[in-house]
Parts: structure tokens; C-alpha cells; sequence
């Protein structure tokens, strides 16, 4: 499986867009890497890159781009609201695929000694990159920032990792590491004060502020500093003043979000600002985030208005972009700003993505796929849907409020189901596909002949293991399909007999597709354990679908 990792070098240039060009020209260059976005900021002169790829191409793409943005960018004459140190300010390397930490940590090392000796430029490791955990908190090894880098530089406890221990009056010095994804997150505030936005950062940073008394630090019996710590954990905060937009804003890196989540932050801050009089009215990205980011996100906004959480992604994601004003200074463009959206091909999934006429103009053709397992998919995924339909109306019924988190609960399992299903349905053409594509295997020699009958072996096992799939989970689906005939809005109770329908025949539909798959399958231990196990759960579809049709026929009562 294809190691990927996610690099985010931040450069000192967020105004001048042909330099930025440039820069990102030699990130595009490299083969296997993808450059998944761009982010400029004026006010910040600072734009932060993300790229995603297999690790030694990732090695090459930051190593050109460092490498232009050192010939490009000149930090004696640059400004801009957030610390930096050099031309190429800091590089990340992120895990993001069937790699360890350590291994992204050894290709973050391996840039570093690369910039280091091949561009004579003073860098220094950070976070899990850094065997020195002295020395690897970001914000301590930039501190002093660039113009106090002459200085600093020279001190033996900061001579760099690698490079020269010279300072760079163009370039100034870069930092490189590892570490987990990290969200830079700001937010929004009605003021234009510096000072009380870094007042609200202080109270929610985990750093929190240092204690003081008639203006003077209080010190511990060791004469150091006592600090108060802030509200959140994996936080690091502090305010600044955006000229572009006109307002104070907190930003914040979010170093853990399964610590302190995107909206456990902007909830704390409204808390925070509203306690010190003032008002969060947005936020903002800098860069990516993860889709369960966003999709945690709206179910806490929804759950706080006592509102059902199974309802689609696409709701998801819109319900946490109005909550938190992720669109209040510039559009947020889900496609764009999703790291597992930027990552998606279109062509993995080109049957869910077609318009119903396509799809069945498509089902329609001369072409034998999609067939019957894809179309028994997608029934099943029409079943559970309806289900969904019915459990989200009852949880806001008129008077049945209390049983909103009932009908919650039950659409939210029909979700979940709903999208397994709606994979399934590509899922199933592609494993046909996959048999075709070994029955044209070449079978000149006798070791070509093993390896295509090998081929299509493994790939008819997968074709009578994805209809099983569609099989248990439609079957599944048939019990939130029951429960909503049950106990949901009678009204909508001739749209789960509806549902019922579909997930029978969706049962039924799949077990045929696992049957005449099988019979081609040499292994007949595991054919006839999957037959098997078939013949049940098509009998308990029968069964369940003339329960639930029983209940509806009495409901309609015509």
C-alpha cells in the first residue's frame, strides 16, 4: 500500500502572487506529488502551501521549493503580522497513509541535512523530528524571530542541526519537522484591539499567561515566573490585527484535534470574548482540515439545538460552516478546503457521481457493467434512505420534542449504513472489472498461466465478497427500516414499506451476484460457507420485510 505524507511549508510571501507562483511551480514539477492548496495572506505576508505525496517525491518537491523561495524572497525587507524566521519560515511533514511517525520524522531529517549542506542554509529540526526535546517547540526556536537571528545563531545552544551557524540576511533560517496534523485556525472578533484579542488568546491557550500582581510577575520560591494555565489543551493562541479585513483576530493552532477539536475552540472563544465584552462574529482556515473535523462539528451544533445528527455529509459540513462563520470573510468551498476531498479522484467512484438519467443510460448500454450487483447496491441504498427520511421528520414532529434524540440516533445508523452501501455500488463494478481485467492476462508460459489463473482466483473471491457485503447490510438496514414502521411519524409510514421493498430486493439481488460468482471459485469450503450464510440472511430479509409490510398495510388501513 502507497505511503503518503502531507507537507506544509509555510514562506515568508503572501502579497506578491508571482512569487508565490513561482514557488509552487517547483512543488508541481515533482511527479507524485499533488499540491492540494494555497493559502496567501497579506496582512501576514505569508503563505502557507500543502502537498500530499509518497515520501522521497515530497523530499524533492519542499527541497525545490525551499531552494526557490531562498532565490525569491528577501527577509530584510520583509513584514508581516506572524512571527517568521525565513524566506521558507517553517516545513511540517505529516503522516497521512500507511507510514509511521518515526519514518516521517527520518524523511523530515533527511530534507533538513539536504537544505543544510546543499543550500549552505542554517535549519533547525523540530517536534518529533528533533531528538533534543529542548530545543523542539516551534515557537521557542523562533523566538527572537528573524531580527534577533544575528544574534541568536551564534549562541552555542542554538548553533542549527544543519547547515551553517551563520546568519542569512536574505534567507534567514528555515525550520523542519514532523508532527501530527495540525489546524491553524483563526477567529474573528468585533474589535480592532490587539491587546484584548491576545487577552481572550491567553485565557484559551494551554501556555495560558503569567501571573501578575501591581504589574509584576509573580514568582515561585526558584524565582521563576508562575503562569496561569488557559482552558484548552494541544492549544497555542495569540492575537493580532488584520489591516485587510479591519478586525482583531485570535489565531490559533490546533496541535491535537482529537484533544481539543475545531469546535470546542470556537465555543471556548465566544465564551472567553464574551466574558471580556466583546463578540466572536466568525472564523476562518488557514489551509486543510480532515473531513471528520467538520463533520464532528455539525453534529455538536446540531445536538446543541436538540436537532437529529443523521443527516448527510453535505448538511454536516454546512450546518459547521454557518456555526462557526467559516465563510464570514471568504467564500469556504468544501472541495477546496477538505484534505480527503482534495485527495479524491473523481474517476474511483464514477457511477455515484453520475446524475440518476446517466446512471440509468449508463446501467442501460451495451456494456455488461454496472450490472446486477451494482443496481442491488443501489437499491438497498434507496431503502435505508427512505428510512432515514422517516426517522429525521419524526425527530422534529410537533409534539414529540422528547424523542428527538430517539429518532437521532436511529437516522444516524441509517446514515452510516447508507454510505457503506453507496460505496458498494462502484465497489461492485470495479470487482467485476477486476475479473475481466485477469482473463486478459497473458498465458503464454506456464508461469504466466498460474499467475493469470492466480489473478482471477483473488478477484472472483472479491466479487462474491462485495455482494455479501451489500447482503448484510441491507439486511441490516431492515431494522431501522422496521423501527421507523413501528414507532415513526405515521405519516411517512407507506415510505418505509417503500424502504422495505427496496432492501429485500436488494437482499435478493446480491445473493444472486454472490451465487454465480461463486460457482466459478475453486475454494468450494469457502463457496459453501458464503452460500450458506446467504440462504440465511435472504430468508430473515423475507421474513423481516413481510413484518415491517404488515405493519404499514394495517397503518394505511385501505
Amino acid at each position: 500500500m502507497q505511503q503518503l505524507i502531507e507537507c506544509v511549508p509555510n514562506f515568508s510571501e503572501g502579497n506578491d502572487l508571482a512569487i508565490i507562483k513561482q514557488i509552487t511551480d517547483q512543488i508541481e514539477s515533482v511527479e507524485g506529488v499533488r499540491l492540494l492548496n494555497v493559502d496567501p495572506g497579506k496582512a501576514t505576508n505569508r503563505t502557507v502551501v500543502t502537498m500530499v505525496g509518497t515520501p522521497e517525491q515530497v523530499v524533492e518537491a519542499a527541497f525545490r521549493a525551499i531552494k526557490k523561495a531562498g532565490e525569491l524572497i528577501d527577509m530584510s525587507k520583509h513584514t508581516g503580522e506572524h512571527p517568521r524566521m525565513g524566506a521558507t519560515d517553517v516545513c511540517p511533514f505529516i503522516p497521512i497513509a500507511n507510514i509511521s511517525m518515526d519514518e516521517t520524522a527520518s524523511y523530515a531529517r533527511r530534507l533538513a541535512e539536504r537544505v543544510g549542506a546543499e543550500l549552505n542554509l542554517p535549519v533547525y529540526l523540530y517536534e518529533m523530528a528533533q531528538p533534543n526535546k529542548d530545543r523542539s517547540n516551534l515557537s521557542v526556536i523562533r523566538a527572537g524571530e528573524y531580527e534577533g537571528f544575528a544574534k541568536k545563531i551564534l549562541l552555542p545552544e542554538w548553533k542549527p542541526d544543519f547547515g551553517p551557524a551563520a546568519f542569512d540576511s536574505k534567507r534567514g533560517a528555515t525550520v523542519i519537522g514532523a508532527r501530527d496534523f495540525l489546524v491553524a485556525y483563526n477567529i474573528n472578533l468585533n474589535t480592532t484591539s490587539t491587546r484584548r484579542a491576545n487577552a481572550v488568546a491567553f485565557d484559551i491557550r494551554e501556555a495560558g499567561r503569567t501571573k501578575k500582581e501591581n504589574g509584576k510577575n509573580v514568582l515561585d520560591e526558584n524565582g521563576n515566573p508562575i503562569t496561569i494555565p488557559g482552558s484548552l489543551k494541544s492549544v497555542k493562541a495569540i492575537g493580532w490585527f488584520i489591516e485587510e479585513y479591519g478586525i482583531a483576530q485570535i489565531s490559533i493552532n490546533l496541535t491535537n484535534i482529537s484533544v481539543t477539536p475545531v469546535h470546542v475552540a470556537f465555543d471556548e472563544a465566544c465564551k472567553k470574548a464574551n466574558e471580556r465584552g466583546l463578540r466572536v462574529t466568525g472564523s476562518e482556515l488557514v489551509g486543510l482540515i480532515p473531513l471528520q473535523s467538520l463533520l464532528d462539528a455539525g453534529k455538536y451544533f446540531l445536538l446543541k439545538q436538540q436537532r437529529s445528527v443523521g443527516v448527510s455529509e453535505s448538511e454536516l459540513i454546512k450546518i459547521a460552516v454557518k456555526s462557526m462563520g467559516l465563510d464570514e470573510l471568504t467564500p469556504f468551498n468544501p472541495s477546496e478546503r477538505i484534505i480527503e476531498y482534495m485527495l479524491k479522484n473523481a474517476s474511483s467512484s464514477p457511477l455515484v457521481q453520475m446524475s440518476l438519467s446517466s446512471f440509468a443510460d449508463e446501467t442501460a448500454s451495451e456494456s455488461p457493467a454496472p450490472g446486477g450487483g451494482s443496481i442491488a447496491a443501489y437499491v438497498g441504498t434507496l431503502g435505508i434512505s427512505l428510512a432515514t427520511m422517516v426517522a429525521n421528520l419524526s425527530s422534529h414532529k410537533t409534539g414529540w420534542d422528547s424523542r428527538w434524540k430517539e429518532f437521532s440516533d436511529w437516522a444516524e445508523k441509517g446514515q452510516a449504513i447508507k454510505q457503506q452501501l453507496l460505496q458498494l455500488v462502484d465497489e461492485d463494478t470495479r470487482a467485476f472489472n477486476q475479473i475481466m481485467s485477469a482473463f486478459g492476462l497473458p498465458k503464454s508460459t506456464e508461469e504466466e498461466k498460474q499467475a493469470r489463473k492466480l489473478a482471477i482466483q483473488l478477484a472472483t473471491k472479491n466479487a462474491i465478497e462485495v455482494p455479501f457485503k451489500v447482503m448484510q447490510l441491507a439486511s441490516d438496514s431492515m431494522d431501522v427500516i422496521l423501527a421507523m414502521a413501528t414507532d415513526g411519524n405515521p405519516n411517512s409510514v407507506s415510505d418505509a414499506g417503500v424502504g422495505a421493498l427496496c432492501a429485500r430486493t436488494a437482499v435478493m439481488g446480491a445473493f444472486m451476484n454472490v451465487r454465480i460468482n461463486a460457482a466459478d471459485y475453486a475454494d468450494k469450503t469457502f463457496v459453501d460457507q458464503m452460500v450458506n450464510a446467504g440462504k440465511e440472511i435472504e430468508q430473515l430479509a423475507i421474513e423481516k420485510e413481510k413484518a415491517i409490510l404488515a405493519i404499514v398495510n394495517e397503518k394505511i388501513g385501505l
